[in-house]
């Protein structure tokens, strides 16, 4: 069973966040929000990124000292709300910074210039599961488990159709049985300690999703989670070697090619394409930086075309 919440460690940057992606292609429209809790240093985090129709973003980031956590998770206006039947209810109202080029959001603190519009969005989600919770680690090698612990000791994932309503200034979309997906991790999270970090989710339809995890240190080491969802059933990811990975700059990610080995020893190819990209940046007290690069891409699995879904990587900037 998956806790809600988990007693915190002793570092003082121990995290818990929640995490929620989504996809309308019918209204053309990509959605994540990610809340993070610290409550070593009585701290809360919240983003939401929604890549608009006509390829800009709206954005929004919040801190706050922690008003709510454990008892419920929200951040300055960003709700996540599990409900008794194991479903999901992901609530927003508040204003978003609209940028025309998704990859300038992180840029407009320090150049107002950049931003377009400043409009009123509100949403009402609902999320409807349609497969149990996988939990990464409790099919990695020892090894595997402890190079993960760079990005948290436990993730959950679980797959969903999704319904509700996102309004976005006069405009609004009505969400009707989308596909999206949750993750839940705990633990200490180390942004500039990873070489080149991989998670993506890739939806097919209801039946064939795939949620490849990678980190892979400098010396070559790599952890590798995720798994195979089809038919019901979610089959682990146990190995992935990178066939090609291209970038622009060293950190914002263009294409990839995967192959993927699953428990059962079958190999998997996975190709991937971004669209809008938005770097968010991570600086340590050493002044290393890393660029989390969020977006959506357009996928081929084994041939078979249409994927769509999260493409997300993070690099330490050189």
């Amino acid at each position: 069973m998956e806790p809600l919440t988990h007693t915190p460690g002793l570092h003082i940057e121990w995290n818990e966040s929640y995490y929620l992606c989504f996809s309308d292609r019918r209204n053309k429209l990509n959605g994540m929000t990610r809340l993070g809790f610290k409550p070593n240093k009585e701290e809360g985090t919240a983003f939401l990124l929604i890549f608009l129709p006509d390829g800009s973003l709206a954005g929004f980031q919040a801190t706050e000292k922690i008003k709510s956590y454990p008892e419920r998770l929200e951040v300055a206006g960003m709700k996540h709300e599990k409900q008794p039947d194991g479903s999901w209810r992901y609530r927003f109202q508040g204003r978003m910074t609209v940028v025309k080029d998704p990859e300038n959001f992180p840029k407009v603190r320090e150049k107002p210039s950049l931003i377009s519009d400043i409009t009123n969005v509100i949403i009402n989600l609902e999320f409807q599961p349609v497969h149990s919770t996988y939990e990464y680690s409790r099919n990695m090698t020892p090894e595997s488990r402890e190079i993960g612990k760079k990005s948290g000791d436990e993730h959950w994932e679980q797959i969903a159709k999704i319904m509700g309503k996102i309004m976005i200034g006069e405009h609004t979309f009505l969400v009707q049985d989308i596909i999206g997906e949750r993750d839940h991790t705990h633990g200490v999270r180390d942004w500039t300690g990873i070489g080149n970090w991989i998670y993506y989710v890739v939806w097919f339809n209801e039946h064939l999703a795939i949620n490849p995890a990678a980190i892979i240190l400098d010396d070559g080491r790599i952890s590798v989670g995720g798994f195979l969802y089809k038919d019901g059933i979610n089959t682990p990811l146990i190995g992935l070697k990178i066939l090609d990975q291209q970038f622009k700059n060293g950190v914002i990610p263009i294409s990839s090619i995967l192959e993927l080995t699953d428990i059962k020893g079958a190999k998997h190819i996975l190709k991937g394409k971004t669209q809008h990209v938005v770097p968010l940046p991570f600086q340590d007290g050493h002044g290393k930086i890393s660029i989390l690069a969020q977006s959506f891409g357009d996928f081929e699995l084994d041939g078979k075309k249409g994927g769509y879904g999260t493409y997300e990587t993070l690099r330490v900037a050189h």
